[in-house]
């Protein structure tokens, strides 16, 4: 019996790729954002963010999940629009960072942690895609 670890080449070969990266960060997108539209009003005291702006997130999120969806379809994923996603991805990167800093809302420190944590899978997907456009040229 053999077992995988993430330092596994085959592992990495499957993350790096393109099409499994533009996946991945849809599905966890799409999660977070239905997940800020549906436990909103539970979410605000917790986060320390507004109601209001939690279900403008996630409704953004849900609508840049099914773009992510578009990007990675077709059989030739767009270099431009894949190159576009990390682009977007580095913005929420430096964005959320930015909101912790500043203090903007007034986040909780459970809710500040949240944000730095969202901010590092998010650039970890925009590492992945990265990579996959680099493996594909």
């Amino acid at each position: 019996m053999t077992t995988s670890t993430l330092s596994s080449p085959s592992v990495l070969t499957r993350l790096t790729d393109l099409r499994f990266a533009l996946t991945l960060d849809a599905v966890v997108t799409g999660a977070n954002g239905a997940a800020y539209l549906v436990a909103a009003g539970a979410l605000d005291d917790l986060l320390g963010v507004p109601t209001g702006l939690l279900r403008g997130i996630g409704a953004f999120l849900i609508v840049y999940a099914l773009a992510l969806g578009a990007v990675r379809t077709p059989r030739s994923i767009s270099r431009p629009l894949a190159y576009g996603v990390v682009a977007v991805n580095a913005a929420w990167t430096l964005g959320s960072i930015t909101v912790v800093i500043a203090g903007w809302h007034s986040p909780t420190v459970t809710g500040s942690i949240w944000i730095v944590m969202q901010a590092v899978v998010v650039a970890g997907f925009a590492e992945l895609q990265l990579v996959g456009l680099r493996r594909t040229r």
